[in-house]
């Protein structure tokens, strides 16, 4: 799973799909689809976040996932 911070989810979403601005991990990968999404107050708490998500496994984030979208 990706894990990034931005201002603006779905610019950041299209710059992503157009390869354009988009994150290396990006391409050639296919479908983009947001799973899971926080907003935060301020950039120093997203980051925050951020690096949280980063070190969780695989599992962990998936597990995250689900229990979000049954919700």
């Amino acid at each position: 799973y990706y894990t990034g911070i931005s201002t603006d989810l779905q610019r950041r979403l299209k710059q992503h799909k157009s390869g354009r601005g988009g994150a290396k991990y990006f391409r050639g990968r296919e479908p983009l689809q947001v799973l899971y999404s926080e907003q935060h107050q301020c950039r120093s708490a997203a980051s925050r976040r951020e690096y949280q998500l980063k070190k969780l496994s695989h599992l962990e984030k998936t597990l995250l996932i689900e229990k979000n979208s049954s919700e």
